[in-house]
């Protein structure tokens, strides 16, 4: 918008002369209107046009508060490629196999968020603990009927809310499943709380199996499982808040979770999906993705056969 300041005519009547001189501070009588007045008077004009024409403007020139930019999306650590150690096999959720027997865990770190819970949302997962374990009592029947008796102890990290007992009663029902690894009709499980175990299901801070997996040259970068030696280590953090694919339903991914660790446990290596639409092997790293497979957490179908797929070199 244009705005043009106009100085006001002087009069034209005959019956006043002009003075000459300057006029004289606390006069009385019409003063002339010489140029300083003039002047003034379009400056405040213009000033008034232009304070306008900067509250037109503002929003655009300064930006606004209800379209901030966008903060950067935080990517998580995807664990290195394990060192495969000597001796004892060991692995974790996203590696290959390691040393003379294959073990690990069920996927490498997830990938950044599709849909990761909310921190107001999730619940409260410490980093790190003191490194004990407090061992469930009592034990269990045998489930299965294979000649290869495999005891196992179920232990929960000193300091968390979940019981060892709690813990322990849902492994249990993961192993007794008629879907899980009894059905090879080789393995059978019992659960002991004394002697010498075959295995040990962990539950334990992200900061306490990254030291008890990195013992054997594996990064669990906080995130993941592992299976090592005779211990089957899962992350608090998977045990609570699961995967996207599995958030609306996390007891079947602590299914999963058990079935992967075990399996590894047993000898299975990894293998990936064998076609789409068809259920996703419990030895497929899932947690990298489903690679047009269907959810499923067990070892073998209703009718007793194995779900697999192509081995993972």
């Amino acid at each position: 918008m244009t705005t043009t300041a106009h100085r006001a005519k002087p009069s034209t009547s005959r019956s006043h002369r002009r003075r000459r001189g300057p006029a004289h501070a606390g006069g009385h009588g019409r003063k002339r209107k010489g140029p300083l007045w003039g002047g003034l008077a379009a400056l405040a004009v213009f000033a008034s046009a232009t304070a306008l024409a900067v509250n037109w403007t503002s929003p655009a020139a300064s930006g606004t508060d209800d379209r901030p930019a966008a903060a950067a999306k935080p990517s998580r650590p995807t664990p290195d490629r394990p060192v495969k150690p000597s001796g004892t096999a060991v692995g974790t959720e996203g590696s290959e196999k390691a040393g003379t027997k294959p073990s690990g865990t069920d996927a490498t770190t997830p990938k950044p968020p599709p849909p990761s819970p909310s921190v107001s949302s999730s619940p409260s997962i410490p980093s790190s603990g003191p490194g004990t374990f407090t061992t469930a009592g009592g034990g269990s029947e045998t489930v299965g009927k294979g000649s290869r008796l495999l005891r196992y102890e179920v232990v929960v990290e000193d300091g968390l809310t979940q019981s060892a007992s709690d813990v322990a009663q849902q492994v249990e029902g993961i192993l007794a499943d008629a879907r899980g690894w009894t059905a090879d009709g080789e393995s059978a499980f019992r659960r002991v709380s004394g002697g010498t175990p075959d295995f040990v299901v962990r539950l334990a801070t992200p900061g306490t199996v990254d030291e008890i997996c990195g013992k054997y040259g594996l990064d669990t970068g906080g995130e993941v499982n592992c299976s090592v030696g005779k211990d089957v280590v899962v992350n608090l953090r998977r045990w609570l808040l699961a995967t996207p694919v599995y958030a609306d339903d996390v007891d079947a991914y602590r299914a999963l979770i058990i079935n992967h660790e075990v399996g590894h446990f047993l000898g299975h290596g990894h293998v990936t999906c064998p076609g789409a639409g068809k259920p996703a092997p419990a030895m497929m790293q899932q947690i990298k993705g489903m690679h047009g497979c269907t959810p499923n957490v067990w070892p073998y179908d209703t009718k007793g056969r194995l779900i697999t797929g192509p081995a993972v070199s």
